[in-house]
């Protein structure tokens, strides 16, 4: 009988399934250490903060899969936290393996995220960030959206970014108070960026660990739509203080949050809450209310799963204008009501995640002004 393999338990590996997901746990990058020893085999799963109920499966799965391996007497399996640094490929080949992020200085990471396209979530990331940020607090803001990156138009910069002149690291930009980076920054304005899953995966770490972000109090993820390959890497790979939800009022943007609420709870990550965007219009010649996209859905769902609602953000030709020129509403208009709505959203999310250190009386004070 030829001797177990690498390839071999990475391939017995790759028929378990993520729970809830349709891909395996091998290309989903969790597998960090696979060896063998004769007929002993001894792999670990990282899953990051992960979720009791998903660790048992996978590993209730991996263990009888690594068992039914020919030649196999031994298996040895330890899932749960953050893992070792994973030994380099075998020469054979095989899918990479890889370690969990650190990010030194960073208190909390938020993500922002939408079950859908189009309701608005970078928008709400941006003045979220700025919001924050304007309290005192030090902020980043991290654009994983790979495929539609719209941090650098939103945050006024068209440039590439700066090595450390020490070659430590990309520096990020610095606007309204907020550290950020974007892919947008790294690849041609108008190039297509068409990269399967683990390609999207590896540049999601790189802008985690290759940008030097120093000290933060917050760090604002801006997750592309829908529930794939970022939205997974970032929760199994770093430590989320939780994820923030955005939909707008319409049924169809209602029940893909609800997928995604669904899916942060997958992963045993803390769903912060739900904000409800483009919730209404308000003239502004006469300030009737015209409920454009119907009003309150956000609000309901949210109650119904058991989410914080954190807030209603109006439409408003304001909050475009401000995108479109490279300056947030929260900056543009600090005392009006849209920048008055964000920041209410910014005081229930640093609320969420403990409002800690000396700079929450600052936020507090500052989110009271206008």
């Amino acid at each position: 009988m030829a001797p177990i393999t690498r390839d071999d338990v990475l391939k017995a590996l790759s028929g378990v399934r993520y729970p809830g997901f349709t891909r395996d746990i091998v290309a989903f990058g969790v597998v960090s250490d696979a060896r063998i020893d004769g007929t002993t085999v001894t792999v670990r799963i990282d899953l990051g903060a992960g979720n009791p109920a998903v660790a048992g499966t996978i590993e209730r799965e991996a263990r009888a899969a690594l068992e039914a391996l020919p030649g196999v007497t031994s298996v040895s399996l330890k899932v749960g936290g953050p893992a070792r640094p994973a030994p380099p490929p075998a020469s054979g080949g095989g899918a990479a393996v890889s370690e969990s992020l650190a990010l030194p200085g960073v208190r909390h990471v938020v993500a922002v995220a939408s079950g859908k396209g189009g309701v608005g979530k970078s928008t709400v990331a941006v003045n979220l960030a700025v919001a924050l940020a304007g309290s005192g607090l030090s902020v980043g803001l991290l654009d994983a959206d790979i495929y539609g990156p719209s941090i650098p138009l939103m945050m006024g910069v068209d440039e590439r970014p700066a090595i450390d002149p020490e070659g430590r690291g990309i520096l990020p930009f610095t606007r309204f108070g907020v550290r950020f980076m974007s892919l947008g920054f790294l690849v041609d304005k108008d190039a297509a960026v068409i990269w399967r899953g683990p390609m999207v995966m590896k540049a999601i770490e790189q802008l985690l660990r290759d940008v030097l972000w120093g000290s933060l109090d917050v760090l604002v993820v801006d997750l592309p739509p829908g529930t794939g390959d970022a939205q997974l890497t970032i929760s199994q790979r770093v430590r989320l203080s939780g994820a923030v939800i955005v939909t707008t009022p319409q049924d169809v943007a209602l029940a893909d949050a609800v997928k995604g609420i669904a899916m942060f709870r997958k992963v045993g990550v803390s769903v912060l809450g739900v904000v409800e965007n483009m919730s209404y219009f308000l003239c502004p010649h006469c300030g009737s209310r015209t409920d454009v996209f119907a009003h309150g859905g956000g609000r309901r769902e949210a109650e119904r799963l058991g989410a914080p609602f954190l807030g209603e953000i109006p439409l408003d030709a304001a909050i475009r204008a401000g995108g479109d020129r490279g300056e947030p509403i929260v900056s543009a208009d600090p005392s009006g009501t849209v920048a008055s709505a964000f920041r209410g959203v910014a005081e229930r999310v640093a609320g969420a995640i403990g409002g800690e250190g000396p700079d929450a009386d600052g936020l507090s004070a500052w989110l009271g002004r206008g």
